[in-house]
């Protein structure tokens, strides 16, 4: 049971901002804006998308993608994140389940997620 003052204003923050429909095993490419010293610019950051948890202003997302070395990278993002500026889906990918977190043990081929036609 939440405040519903506290959910209005969520909702009034949520409605500022849009982020568009994903699910886990979709590969997405989100651009996130980084600040170095006084400049900033946009790095994107693409990988398979594990995980979603949370509802309101505090719903996050979890990307994973393989770095150099064929070292797992995972970064966690929040979706309404003012710091993100765009999340674009690449493609869609047909799983099973919500959390991937089996990937996480697979490497190479074996890790490959169908797409949806």
């Amino acid at each position: 049971m939440r405040n519903k003052y506290i959910e209005a204003y969520e909702n009034a923050q949520i409605a500022q901002k849009s982020a568009p429909e994903f699910r886990s095993g979709d590969t997405l490419r989100v651009a996130v804006r980084i600040k170095e010293g006084d400049k900033q610019r946009i790095q994107n950051f693409e990988g398979i998308c594990i995980a979603r948890r949370g509802t309101g202003t505090g719903e996050t997302f979890i990307i994973r993608k393989i770095g150099a070395n064929s070292v797992g990278v995972e970064r966690i993002f929040p979706v309404y994140s003012d710091s993100i500026e765009s999340i674009t889906i690449i493609r869609r990918g047909r799983v099973r389940r919500s959390k991937l977190f089996y990937l996480r043990n697979l490497r190479g081929k074996a890790a490959r997620i169908k797409e949806i036609k």
